[in-house]
């Protein structure tokens, strides 16, 4: 289903934790996001990132899951948050990558799409590059540090509508700092929060909004089983999973993945990246 507008709360668990710093003020001219590749008019359209079309009044579209009648595919998402105030709990030893559940996810060769927050990128080049680097995965941006776009989110700083567009291109100039030269022009709301302001405010950018439809509840949990159920429970054809990998706000991700992979495999289910089951929404795939 694709939706335009959406209630500007959703489930988020790990929202009440994060807090943010900071961006720059947007320059006034319009541009597509950075992630769009350069693409010579030679170029066949189907060689660029599908994306959808913008909404009514020209509102950046928003996509929560893909087509139910397509064969059974599902697609895992990882958001890697962090923020700018966390820097100095990273160099006291906590830990917000998660590169244990990366290894599984090779290991079981499940493709993902990994929602990246550019401060995360700033605190963990070498692996972000190594996930961009992979053709298993994609990276979409999450913001640059987790400020929310709505003046309501779970107790999240608000980032100011004048610069969210920066916000967003700020994430995407850390990637490409990292390494990561194929970053996906698809934008997660720090904790799911928008409105219809937001949409407006990023429409410059180009990007297709990606929210879900099914929450693992890893945020936070101690019981891998337990994710693993609420997981198993809520896939449908065309799921989009929200899941995590910081390895100190989310533990059990890694275990709860090694028990749901074999028992979606063995339901039919195919794993794909967001950008194929955006294609199928578009009917392209």
């Amino acid at each position: 289903m694709i939706t335009l507008v959406r209630r500007a709360a959703v489930l988020c668990a790990l929202g009440t934790t994060l807090a943010a710093c900071g961006t720059a003020e947007a320059p006034p001219a319009p541009r597509p996001a950075p992630t769009a590749p350069s693409t010579a008019p030679s170029e066949p359209a189907s060689s660029r990132p599908p994306t959808l079309a913008p909404g009514p009044a020209g509102l950046t579209p928003v996509f929560e899951h893909g087509p139910r009648a397509d064969g059974r595919t599902v697609a895992l998402t990882f958001d890697a948050d962090m923020t700018a105030d966390q820097g100095a709990r990273a160099a006291a030893g906590e830990r917000f990558d998660n590169p244990r559940l990366i290894a599984t996810l090779r290991e079981l060769k499940v493709p993902a799409t990994v929602f990246m927050t550019g401060r995360w990128a700033e605190e963990y080049p070498d692996e972000a590059g190594s996930i961009g680097r992979d053709p298993l995965f994609e990276i979409a941006n999450h913001s640059y540090s987790h400020y929310a776009y709505t003046g309501d989110c779970y107790g999240l700083p608000a980032v100011p509508e004048k610069r969210m567009r920066s916000d967003v291109e700020r994430a995407y100039a850390a990637f490409e700092r990292a390494g990561v030269r194929n970053a996906m022009p698809y934008f997660r709301f720090p904790g799911g929060c928008y409105d219809r302001a937001a949409l407006d405010e990023l429409t410059a950018t180009g990007v297709t909004a990606v929210q879900w439809d099914v929450v693992s509840g890893d945020a936070f949990a101690t019981d891998a089983d337990a994710v693993a159920r609420q997981v198993l429970d809520g896939v449908r054809p065309g799921s989009v999973v929200v899941m995590h990998c910081t390895r100190s706000a989310a533990p059990v991700t890694e275990e709860a993945v090694r028990t749901i992979v074999p028992e979606l495999r063995r339901r039919g289910y195919r794993f794909v990246k967001v950008s194929e089951l955006i294609d199928a929404a578009n009917g392209r795939a």
